[in-house]
């Protein structure tokens, strides 16, 4: 479910009380931990946290690189993490930290879908918002980029 929302006030209002508060407060979470550099905006439908074009324009798309997203969807809610798909070392602390929280683990590449706010374990997802710096997250995809040029 895209949304046509051009500011995130927008999109926040659009949704049930019971998703638009769900979504606040992981949206709390995410902007207390997020990096300094990553902007929020709307993107792709959703509340997107994406590396500025200012910062890095050279991108396969010619689009912002983006870090993390929340949405809500049809049937649950969804949190994009690029870092979790983008690093398979991450992806793999991740789902032990995830689970050893108890909570249900529905995790895709780099989707945490989830129905309520008491699905997401929130200090896990802080600190992977945290993890990983602009420069650090742009390196990691030039490094993934120049391997699938040349190999």
């Amino acid at each position: 479910m895209q949304s046509d929302a051009t500011s995130v006030d927008q999109y926040l209002a659009e949704l049930a009380d019971d998703r638009r508060a769900a979504l606040e407060e992981v949206r709390a979470v995410i902007l207390e931990n997020l990096p300094t550099g990553y902007e929020e905006v709307m993107n792709w439908g959703m509340i997107t946290y994406q590396v500025p074009l200012e910062i890095h324009p050279d991108t396969y798309n010619k689009k912002p690189l983006m870090y993390a997203a929340l949405a809500s969807q049809k049937n649950h809610m969804a949190l994009y993490l690029s870092s979790i798909y983008a690093h398979e070392a991450t992806a793999a602390t991740f789902e032990e930290q995830y689970r050893a929280t108890g909570k249900r683990y529905d995790v895709g590449k780099s989707c945490v879908r989830f129905r309520t706010i008491d699905d997401l374990p929130l200090d896990l997802i802080g600190r992977t918002i945290g993890d990983h710096p602009v420069d650090e997250f742009v390196s990691g995809y030039e490094e993934a980029r120049a391997s699938r040029r040349s190999g």
